[in-house]
């Protein structure tokens, strides 16, 4: 698992445009990189709707918010446009990111055991290095605990 004070795992991925995108890019910003399960089920949607209520504030303090799931471009492109998301979603469907920041675990759903992404969140200061974790993140107050812990 990831640790308060190491340096973040950098990643490359590609945005429902088919633009790459690196972690390292927004290198001198604070960024908030959130890992979820999948796009349009309900408790991502309440996130995604939280981190876009909230994105002005974000947008204020100078704080990039990345999303990040397995799902393709095109489910993004979908998912964005459906929810009018304002920030970043990036695809990750051989999950380099998502087991390099370890949120790929197991889970049960409905009785069932299965590998899957583990709500999470990350904020990175603006050299990288990772300054909270949100482990079990809640779909609902995540972004406005991170503003919080922000000041």
């Amino acid at each position: 698992m990831l640790e308060i004070g190491s340096k973040a795992p950098d990643f490359t991925l590609y945005d429902r445009e088919g633009k790459q995108h690196s972690l390292s890019d927004y290198l001198g910003k604070k960024v908030v990189v959130y890992f979820y399960p999948r796009d349009n089920t309900p408790g991502c949607t309440r996130q995604a709707c939280a981190f876009k209520n909230s994105f002005q504030e974000y947008v204020n303090k100078g704080i990039e918010v990345i999303g990040i799931s397995k799902d393709s471009q095109a489910s993004h492109q979908k998912f964005t446009d459906k929810y009018e998301l304002p920030f970043l979603l990036l695809s990750d469907p051989d999950l380099q990111a998502i087991q390099a920041y370890d949120v790929y675990k197991e889970k049960k759903l409905y009785g069932k055991t299965g590998l899957g992404v583990v709500r999470s969140t990350f904020v990175m200061d603006e050299q990288g290095m990772i300054i909270q974790i949100y482990a079990k993140a809640k779909p609902d107050t995540n972004a406005t605990e991170i503003l919080e812990m922000l000041g």
